[in-house]
């Protein structure tokens, strides 16, 4: 029984490894995996197709400052990342995001439609976390409520104090969330604007 919780723990960690490293490769499949979380559009003025392919270097791919793009031209897909280094100083969570951006040309201007993606394995697990605390939470006052536990004033204060550490424990998840998304957002938007400012183009929302 040992010996088969090590080999779920690890096939589960090998499974997220996975899905990390295939959501940060750069190939057209891989540039459109992951959870999508925003969608983004923008327009480049004054820009043909062919102005934006030489962009780009031989092998589609345009380093940026604080990222990498790469353009396929057979599906006029865009994929645009920040720099992942193994040892970078700056903070790293467990919500990374990186773009897919669809290229859509019109006579005189290319419309970009970004979108804004997370590996599976954060949007699951998140989600698990939540639901698991939610779901605890609401067990436990059913439960305790059918047995009669708010009869007395220490069991009501028993459970009103529960109810209140399940939701600070939701409260804390949703800050760490919300603040992670905030930074990796910050992080993406910063390349993308970079990204932009490559293709020498006015761009419009």
């Amino acid at each position: 029984m040992l010996l088969a919780g090590a080999f779920a723990g690890i096939l589960f960690l090998v499974l997220i490894v996975s899905d990390w490293l295939y959501f940060i490769r750069m190939t057209p499949d891989a540039v459109r995996y992951g959870c999508t979380i925003a969608r983004l559009r923008d327009h480049l003025l004054q820009v043909e197709r062919s102005a934006l392919v030489r962009r780009f270097n031989g092998n589609g791919a345009l380093v940026l400052p604080h990222g990498i793009a790469r353009f396929f031209p057979e599906t006029n897909l865009i994929g645009l990342r920040p720099h992942y280094r193994l040892f970078a100083m700056g903070f790293r969570t467990a919500w990374p995001i990186k773009g897919s951006i669809q290229v859509i040309t019109e006579p005189g201007r290319v419309n970009l439609l970004c979108f804004k993606r997370i590996p599976w394995s954060s949007a699951v697990l998140t989600l698990a976390w939540f639901l698991l605390v939610v779901g605890g939470t609401l067990t436990f006052l059913t439960s305790f409520v059918s047995q009669g536990g708010l009869r007395s004033l220490t069991g009501a204060v028993m459970g009103l104090g529960i109810t209140a550490l399940g939701l600070m424990v939701i409260a804390f998840g949703a800050v760490v969330v919300i603040l992670a998304y905030r930074l990796e957002n910050g992080r993406l938007t910063l390349v993308y604007e970079e990204l932009l400012e490559a293709l020498g183009s006015t761009a419009t929302s």
